[in-house]
Formats: structure tokens, sequence, C-alpha cells
């Protein structure tokens, strides 16, 4: 038995006295006791905002993706200790894999997210937007890190990847992180912080942990402070109502247990593939983490023709499951977190039995392996898997308002489909709902009617299966979240996770302005002119800004008749100047291709220098057609410069440049603007 430390105030420390005993969740032993009596936590954010707030918020988005990385590989080497723990949680090798190396992927899923930011500390978001007539005026909106810390609450069912898929975006942002896991698997994050704090790759301050009682955090949040919290929605309401995250509009993200749905499609009959794919994901739902995961299918909802055979499939697969200690031979199923939660679903299931009666399983007798590795059936947390039949689903709606937190499905059917939306919107606001269906019609017409009430939806027919992470897989790049008793939030999620530690504001000024403040140019801001071809500039000399004016060339039918032959185009308007009437054009018209081919053409500096390739083209627009005879210039303006990391040793230091083209004729009018890009060398090749 050994005593867990807090992580606080950049050194471990245990709490002063009463501590909770950590039981294995098999065997009822106690192996650990947590506590965090006398620790100060107003000191604790604190130290959060002083001393790891300013190191992330002065990293680049790239440096800090980079520390992601570099974490999620230190980790990965470490996996094994965490994998010997995390069966003393009830989770089996299979189990476990989702809590740790799903965790892991989260780190390393946000580290190649880097990518889609600046290597700047900051983030300009969207297109700039124009606010007066004559061009001068702007704004553009920009998201900085917020100042304070992100305080993760965190649920017990999954220690490591609850923490490490929270963490991981808001050290992306560029925030801290307090986390604050629940008491009976803490030993499990404990561990995981113990090998990122030796590890030394975050900054000082920017992991702080508490693995007992967080009772009073919330007292000291500030409104630059983020909360989040993971578990049931009636402890969500509670912490979204304290009087500090009220009185200090602190950003709180609720992600709740939820009723989440199946639907089986009508065409989904025994002998399709879709029937076996549903059959399948229910199962593996249900007996996963013993179902213990808030995505986790709690209600099957099914045509009422085929209520019987899924009945009857369902029990067939369930039956081999085998249950027992998660590190015996042949054991498919593990146990409860504990015997608290054990007997809470125990409850929960006897009070949804009164009306929707067990199909199948028993609630108070299992058969288990593993008694020679200590399991016991009266100490342990084991149950079977039970299966409830709700007849009348629109009547008895217990089903679709008390959740039982494991091993546990309530079947009930439907009549046509809008009778399996609104059923599978009774659940008032779910994580996440799935459908097996290999009709598109039938599958657009659920998505449309029951998207209002999920987070997400997972389609599932035969083209998928093989490569798809099923019902209960939240997936770093998407919104992880729902609506009403999901609890209102959308962790993760790609960029719009990352945004959620960030704050907002819309920055208004004239261009040259903005562009000074975004490092990202704006059309009409002041340029840079310099004595010698921009293309003939290493990445780190060139400006934001620096612009070089091209000669004049005035277009002719020659030249349109070639581009035809040579592209192939031959879309009417470029050739055939009889079939004008009625369209846009006063005349045979240049392609827009040609123009921006044109452009390039007068632009780019022949001679060989640091530009290293064309990397391609973010966006073009061709605004005003231009016909035989109208004579045009080009401006070619450094945009936005983001520098690349080396592969390795010997491959080229550089960095990717987007160039800002503004294609004009005789009168001065725009038109064509697209935004290029070409990779050019550095001068420092370290």
């Amino acid at each position: 038995m050994t005593t867990l430390e807090n992580y606080t105030l950049g050194r471990w420390a245990a709490g002063a006295a009463d501590p909770h005993e950590l039981l294995d969740a098999s065997t009822g032993e106690v192996i650990a006791l947590a506590n965090t009596e006398g620790f100060d936590f107003a000191e604790i954010l604190a130290y959060g905002r002083r001393v790891g707030n300013p190191a992330l918020r002065k990293m680049t988005f790239h440096e800090r993706g980079r520390m992601l990385k570099a974490l999620a590989f230190h980790l990965q080497e470490k996996k094994e200790i965490f994998y010997e723990l995390s069966y003393r949680s009830g989770a089996t090798r299979a189990d476990s894999w989702i809590d740790i190396e799903g965790g892991i992927g989260n780190l390393f899923a946000n580290a190649s997210l880097r990518r889609k930011f600046p290597d700047k500390p900051f983030y300009v978001e969207g297109e700039p937007v124009g606010l007066s007539k004559g061009g001068t005026f702007m704004a553009q909106h920009l998201l900085v890190p917020r100042e304070g810390v992100a305080v993760h609450i965190n649920a017990y069912n999954f220690p490591i990847w609850g923490m490490l898929e929270k963490i991981a975006v808001n050290l992306l942002a560029g925030m801290p992180a307090v986390v604050k896991p629940a008491v009976p698997s803490a030993y499990l994050t404990e561990a995981v912080v113990r090998e990122i704090i030796a590890s030394g790759i975050l900054p000082e301050g920017a992991l702080q942990l508490v693995v007992g009682s967080g009772q009073g955090i919330l007292d000291h949040v500030t409104y630059q402070d983020v909360v989040t919290f993971t578990g049931s929605a009636a402890t969500g309401a509670k912490l979204r109502a304290h009087p500090r995250i009220i009185s200090e509009a602190v950003p709180f993200t609720l992600e709740a247990d939820s009723l989440n749905a199946a639907v089986l499609g009508p065409d989904a009959v025994p002998g399709t593939p879709e029937f076996d794919l549903f059959i399948k994901e229910v199962r593996k739902e249900m007996t996963a983490k013993c179902g213990q995961k808030c995505t986790a299918i709690r209600r099957a909802i099914v045509p009422k023709n085929l209520l019987e055979d899924v009945q009857i499939a369902l029990g067939k697969a369930l039956a081999q499951t085998t249950i027992g200690h998660p590190q015996a031979e042949g054991v498919r199923m593990g146990a409860l977190a504990g015997r608290a939660q054990a007997e809470r679903l125990r409850e929960q299931v006897r009070q949804l039995a009164k009306n929707t009666p067990i199909v199948y399983g028993d609630l108070e007798n299992v058969e288990i392996l593993g008694k020679e590795r200590g399991a016991d059936a009266a100490k342990g947390a084991f149950i079977s898997p039970i299966v409830l039949r709700n007849d009348q689903p629109f009547k008895h709606l217990d089903s679709h308002e008390l959740e039982a937190f494991g091993p546990v499905v309530t079947l009930m059917p439907y009549h046509d489909l809008g009778e399996a939306v609104q059923l599978a919107n009774l659940g008032k606001g779910s994580l996440v709902c799935s459908l097996a269906t290999n009709d598109p019609r039938t599958a657009q017409e659920f998505v449309l009617g029951a998207a209002t009430h999920h987070g997400r939806i997972l389609v599932i027919n035969t083209d998928m299966a093989k490569e798809s992470t099923g019902h209960g897989s939240p997936l770093p790049q998407l919104v992880h979240g729902g609506p009403g008793r999901a609890g209102g939030g959308q962790e993760m999620g790609g960029i719009r996770g990352v945004e959620h530690f960030m704050q907002r504001v819309a920055l208004q000024g004239s261009p040259s302005m903005i562009t000074a403040i975004t490092e990202v140019y704006q059309p009409k801001a002041k340029q840079i002119e310099k004595d010698k071809h921009p293309f003939q500039h290493y990445f780190e000399e060139l400006e934001i800004g620096q612009t070089y004016t091209t000669h004049k060339h005035t277009v002719t039918d020659a030249d349109i008749s070639s581009f035809a032959q040579v592209s192939g185009d031959n879309f009417y308007a470029h050739v055939d100047d009889t079939s004008l009437e009625g369209t846009l054009f006063t005349g045979r018209v240049a392609h827009g291709y040609y123009i921006l081919s044109k452009a390039a053409g007068m632009f780019v500096d022949p001679r060989k220098g640091p530009v290293l390739l064309n990397y391609g083209l973010d966006e073009c627009r061709f605004t005003k057609p231009v016909y035989p005879g109208t004579t045009i210039g080009v401006t070619l303006t450094v945009k936005e410069k983001t520098g690349q990391e080396k592969r390795d040793e010997t491959d080229v230091a550089k960095g990717i440049v987007r160039w800002y083209v503004e294609v004009t004729d005789q009168t001065g009018d725009t038109v064509a603007v697209a935004t290029i890009l070409t990779m050019v060398k550095k001068k420092n090749q370290e």
C-alpha cells in the first residue's frame, strides 16, 4: 500500500490527515491512500497563473506542439507501468488500452494539430472584415491564451485518458492546468503525472495534481481561468451553479454521462451486415470498461418487428463474455471501479426493472474467473451484463431519464423512423448516437431529426466497418460533448477545442496597424520595397508587407487561343464569341487560370535562389473579366511566414511563405487575387 502525493507549487507532498482508501476493484484490497488536507487551493491556482502561465504563453503553437509530441513519446515508453496499475481498477488489457494509449494518442493528435496554427504565441482567426468603403478601416479576430489556469475535475472511469485528452488541448493553447482526478482511481493519474514531471518536458507550473478531495478549489477561480468537469449531470449542475463560477463568469465545460442510444435501421434485418454490426457494437459498448464509459450505449432502439431477433442475438453475444480478474486467462470483462460503484449500479437497475424487466443477466450473482489471483465476488466489484426490455418506451420514461452506469442496456421498439428519432431525443441531450443502416435516405432523415439532441452521430454500415473507431470512441479531431443532459460542452474538436482556452478579441484599426499587430499582411496596408527581387531573399530576410511590382502585359487574342490549346479548356466564353448572347460577357474573355499563370510568369524570378518550390494555392478569386486589349500588372506581397521543422539532420531548414498576389488592369481595378505558397530556404541551416 502506498500514500499518494499531490504535485503542487513545484513539489510532491502528501495530505495531512484522514486519508481516503483506494481499493483494488477485483480483490477489495486497499492499495493506496489519498488526501489533500492542509493544501491551499488559492495558492495552488495562483502558482499556476504566476509561474506556469507566462512560460506557456511566450511559447509558440509549434513549440507547444513539439512539447506535446515529446511528452507522448516519453509516456509511450513508460506505458507498461501504467498497464500494471490499471489492472487494479478492474480494467482488462483491452480496456486499459483505451485509457492509456487512447490518452497518449490525444497528445500525438494535438501535437500534430500545431501545423494548423502559425509559429506564433497567438492565432489570427478567420478572414479580415472590411469596415469602410475606402478600405482604411478594418477588423480582424485574434485569439490569445487566457492568463489563468485550466481546472480539470475528472471522472473515475478514465483516470489517464480523461487527464491527457484535456491537458493536451489547454497546453497547446498556452494555459497551465490543475488536474483533480476522481479519488477511486487517482493512483493511475498520479503515476502518469510522476512520469510527466520526471521527464522535465513541461515548464514548471504547467501541470499540478490534486489526488484527494478538491473541496473548495472552485472558491478561488477567476474569469481568466477555465473549468472543465466530467461526471454525473447532477454533480455537474451543482458545480456550474457555484457562486464563483457565476460571479466571475468563468468558462465552464460540462461533459456529463448521458443516455446514449444505438438505433437499428428498418433495413438492417437479420442476415444483413448492418444487423450483425449493430449487435457487435451494443455488446462491445456494454462490456468495454465494464460499461463505465460516458459514451456507452444505454438504449438500443429497434424496429418492433425485430425486437425478439435483437434480444436473442444480443443474448447469444453476451453469453460469450467471460467475467473475472482482468489478468486471468480468458477474461473479457473485468470489474467496475469499486464496490461503491457496483452498489449504486444495482440500485439503479432495480429502479429501472420496476417497469422494464431484466431479460438477460443476473443482478445478484455472477460467475467469475481468476480466484487464484484473489478475485472475490463478495469483495470485488463484479457484475453480470444486464439487458432490460421496455415495450412501452413512450410510457415508461425511466429508460430515458435514469442512467445505470455499467454494463446495462435497455431494448425498446419503434414503429417508424419518426418514432426512432423521438425515442433517441427523449434522452434530452446525449454525447453520441449511432444508427445501423445501409439506406442513405434513412440515414439522412434520422440524422436531420436527431442532430439537435446529440453531439456526435455515427452511421454504421458495411462500407466503414473495418476502419471505424466505433460508437464509444471520441476523437480529438472532433467535438466531444453534447447538448442538454450531456452538459452542453464541446471538448476537443481540433482547433475548436484549443480556442476554448483562449480569449477572442475583435481587433479594429487601419490595415497597416492590423498587419503590424497580427504579422499577417492586410490589403491596403503599407508596403515595403527592396532593391532586389523577393525570391532572392532567404526566409529570415523576408518581411511582412515586402512587395514587388511587375512589368505590364497586354492580353491578346493569341494569348487566349494559345492557352485554350495548351490547357484543353475550350469553354465557349474563351473560344466562341458568337455564343455570348445572354451571358455576363461582352466579348471573348481570357481564362481565369491564364491570368493566374501569366501573373506567376510576371512575378517569378527565374534565377536560382532561396525559393525551393511552389507549395500550393490557398485561395483564388477572379473578380473582373479580362478581354483582349486589357493591360495587366501584378503586385506580389509577403502575407505571412511559417517556419517548418527539420525532419532530420540532413533536411534543409526552410519555411512556408504565403504571398498575396493582386492582378490589376490599366484602370487600377483588381481582376484577380490569390494567395500562393512557396517553400523558402533559411539562411541559418542549424
